[in-house]
């Protein structure tokens, strides 16, 4: 996959924080979260908003509080202890057992598939495969990450929330522009990432989100 973009880091960055509310809008809708964009953006500003529940509210301040992390942790290690930490800023006041990894089994709605326990070790060994792949670009690796954590289901709660967060980490520290699902695309997403639950096959799910799910901006310089 070729990039599609070829932004500096440091205009990547002003990208994300640009359109913030947008990503962060749009990554709570993805998960059922119904906040409008101007509520959203009311919430954001630290304002009150009636008309929604207190869970729906801290969803999107814990979105903030993680993007921001990830946004001024730009440059450290991606591994399994980041992931964590990332996820206990997204859900510390909407997901059980925030940062820590389930031990219980879940069910995927739309599926039958059961995905398997984390198990510390394994999941250390497919993330450090992911970052240490060769020959693929970068903008194949956010894409592999942002399926791999989906699929796995490390956490309680939030996990594609956090897994496209993740992935944006990678496509941000390498100017690749910003992993995104728009409204009118959610629905033939959830498709393509049903088929992908039961499968585990990743080329139609990362075709589209290659197509139609990346933002990004041309600098002139």
């Amino acid at each position: 996959m070729q990039p599609k973009f070829n932004m500096t880091q440091r205009e990547n960055i002003f990208l994300a924080k640009r359109n913030i509310v947008d990503y962060i809008w749009k990554s709570a809708n993805l998960e059922g979260i119904g906040v409008t964009y101007p509520d959203t953006q009311t919430i954001y500003d630290g304002i009150a908003v009636s008309g929604y529940t207190i869970d729906e509210i801290n969803a999107i301040n814990d979105l903030k509080h993680a993007w921001q992390y990830v946004l001024e942790n730009i440059n450290l290690e991606l591994d399994l202890d980041f992931i964590k930490h990332t996820h206990m800023l997204l859900g510390k006041f909407t997901v059980i057992n925030a940062g820590f990894l389930r031990r219980d089994e879940v069910r995927i709605g739309g599926t039958n598939r059961i995905p398997d326990l984390p198990e510390e070790k394994n999941i250390r060994d497919k993330i450090n495969a992911v970052m240490e792949k060769n020959g693929i670009s970068e903008i194949e690796r956010a894409l592999d990450m942002t399926l791999l954590l989906m699929r796995m289901q490390l956490f309680y709660d939030g996990n594609k929330r956090l897994a496209m967060l993740i992935g944006n980490k990678i496509m941000i520290q390498n100017g690749q522009g910003i992993i995104t699902v728009k409204q009118e695309d959610n629905r033939a997403f959830y498709k393509l990432l049903i088929a992908y639950y039961e499968t585990g096959k990743t080329d139609e799910i990362k075709r589209f989100l290659y197509d139609n799910c990346i933002d990004g901006m041309v600098f002139n310089r």
